[in-house]
């Protein structure tokens, strides 16, 4: 992989791919391709794996001056960012996010992409805030949200840009348990070891293309529209 601040270690059956540069966890061209090359390199020699943040950050979103130069910069950073919250759905091995702090607009769908999803117990804030920053919420995140979240949260969450603690983040679909913020990564390798452990590889890839294949086949056939109307509406400072 890149040096970039995308770090990749085997632990046991469990790829840990670490996100961390030091301060927001911004997801850039470079962060997103070396998450890929991290996901691409455990398809090969692991049986599950870990996407991680740094301490209190998990993502705070997109790298916003590459969003805010023009909406072709823009479109190609959310390209970016879709192609890898895609190959995340649809993985043929498990994929367990652990949540370690904030998770706002492209972290959030990053979590709308795991198989598991374990947070951080403390005053973080989880959801797709997008509508409130003046950027419209593209149809692919639009339709992970619509098969992760519950029913009664979709909206609040999606078109009212609701954002929520840990706790209500469970209740809405983006996390499934918290953990004390020390936990969140060995209980998350812990999970995906057993998952390992107790699945069989060969059946959990076919059943994966049973429950999401042609889901995202539609997401990704709809990628070049979706992108093509995406423009960013962020006030003035």
């Amino acid at each position: 992989m890149t040096e970039t601040a995308v770090t990749y270690e085997l632990q046991g059956p469990v790829a840990v791919v670490t996100v961390d540069d030091g301060k927001a966890n911004a997801i850039s061209h470079e962060i997103a391709a070396a998450i890929h090359d991290g996901v691409e390199t455990a398809k090969g020699e692991a049986g599950a794996i870990v996407l991680a943040g740094r301490p209190g950050r998990f993502s705070a979103g997109f790298h916003l001056p590459t969003m805010t130069s023009s909406d072709e910069a823009a479109r190609g950073l959310l390209k970016a960012g879709a192609d890898l919250a895609l190959e995340l759905f649809e993985s043929p091995i498990p994929v367990v996010i652990a949540c370690t702090g904030h998770a706002l607009a492209m972290g959030g769908i990053l979590l709308l992409s795991g198989d598991t999803r374990i947070g951080a117990e403390g005053s973080f804030k989880i959801g797709l805030n997008e509508v409130a920053i003046g950027m419209p919420v593209p149809k692919f995140a639009v339709e992970l949200a619509r098969a992760r979240l519950t029913n009664a949260a979709f909206t609040e969450a999606i078109n009212h840009a609701h954002v929520y603690d840990p706790e209500g983040a469970v209740a809405a679909g983006y996390l499934d348990r918290v953990v004390p913020a020390d936990d969140v990564v060995s209980a998350s390798v812990a999970h995906a070891t057993e998952l390992v452990e107790g699945l069989n590889a060969k059946a959990f890839a076919a059943t994966r293309v049973n429950c999401r294949g042609a889901q995202t086949a539609a997401m990704r056939h709809d990628l070049a529209t979706d992108l093509a109307t995406f423009t960013v509406d962020l006030p003035e400072s």
